[in-house]
This record gives structure tokens, C-alpha cells and sequence, in this order.
């Protein structure tokens, strides 16, 4: 993962710079650079609009009860197309971009959402914490029994009568 951030801050300016300078080759450097700012103006208008519409579901959703997994996972989307959208360069323009679209944002949940799933479930059944040691709290068998650590919080009945001190209390 680590390696995978490396290359992404090494390569993503790398890619950028090489993009501008081709565009700018065959546009000039005054239309490029007009160019960088109408896609950071146009994005910023369509985040507002969409991220107001975001909102406004999420809180529908909240009144009503509903639990807001897909909404909440749009408006994260959206901060994300937003953080894009204000870096100058057109590749993560349009990565940007095309996280308005909500065909786009419904690959990348259920994508994300079944690697989620699949790391979740192999440290439920292989008994791994995130840092690949021991897990804690749980293993499934199986035989589908769930081993699993348990304390008792059961409240201590309190007694009024001092004669009773010796007496065990039940738990």
C-alpha cells in the first residue's frame, strides 16, 4: 500500500506535467492555462450543485430513518472529485470529472465495497487484525460455532442488611 502511494505522488505529477506541456505545445500557454482554471470553475459549480443535492438526500434519508450508506459514499465521492478538480492538470480533471457521474461512483461502490468486504471476512474467519497479527474479540470455526471473549457486566446486587455480608451473591 505504502509503495502504491509512492508511485502515485511520484507518477501523477510526473503524468501531469507532461500532459501540460503537450497540450500547451499544441494550444499555446495562454489558452492551457485558461483552460486550468474554466475546468477548476466549472467544477466547483457542478460540486455545489451536486454536493447541495447530496445533502439534501442525506438528511431526507436521516428523517426517514434509512441508513445513508450509498448517499454517504456519493458526498465522499464528491469531496473526492472536488480535491481533483482544484489540482491544476487535466488528468486529474477528468478523474474529477468523472466522479459526477453516478454510473461511475456505482462501479467504484460496489467494486470497493466487495474489497471491503472480502478483507473483512478474512480477518473474521482467519482470525487477523489489520496489521496481519492476531485478531482480537473473535474467530469463526467451522463448524459455525463462533468462539468469541466475553465479560460479565452484569450489575452486583447490593444488599441493605449487614447480616447478609457473608453470604455469596449470585451472578
Amino acid at each position: 500500500m505504502a509503495l502504491l502511494l509512492l508511485l502515485a505522488f511520484i507518477g501523477v505529477p510526473i503524468i501531469e506535467i507532461a500532459v501540460l506541456i503537450q497540450v500547451g505545445g499544441w494550444i499555446g500557454l495562454w489558452p492551457t492555462l485558461g483552460l486550468i482554471v474554466l475546468t477548476a470553475i466549472l467544477g466547483s459549480m457542478e460540486l455545489r450543485s451536486q454536493g447541495l443535492a447530496t445533502v439534501n438526500k442525506l438528511r431526507e434519508q436521516m428523517d426517514r430513518g434509512e441508513l445513508p450508506a450509498q448517499t454517504l459514499f456519493d458526498g465522499v465521492c464528491l469531496l473526492f472529485a472536488g480535491a481533483l478538480l482544484l489540482t491544476p492538470g487535466f488528468v486529474t480533471d477528468i478523474a474529477g470529472f468523472s466522479l459526477f457521474f453516478p454510473p461511475v461512483r456505482a462501479f467504484l461502490r460496489v467494486t470497493l465495497g466487495s474489497y471491503v468486504a472480502r478483507r473483512a471476512e478474512m480477518h473474521v474467519v482467519h482470525g487477523t487484525g489489520p496489521d496481519g497479527g492476531p485478531g482480537g474479540g473473535f474467530r469463526r470455526r467451522d463448524d459455525g460455532v463462533v468462539d468469541a471473549d466475553y465479560e460479565d457486566v452484569t450489575p452486583e446486587k447490593e444488599t441493605d442488611d449487614d447480616s447478609d455480608s457473608d453470604r455469596q451473591i449470585p451472578r
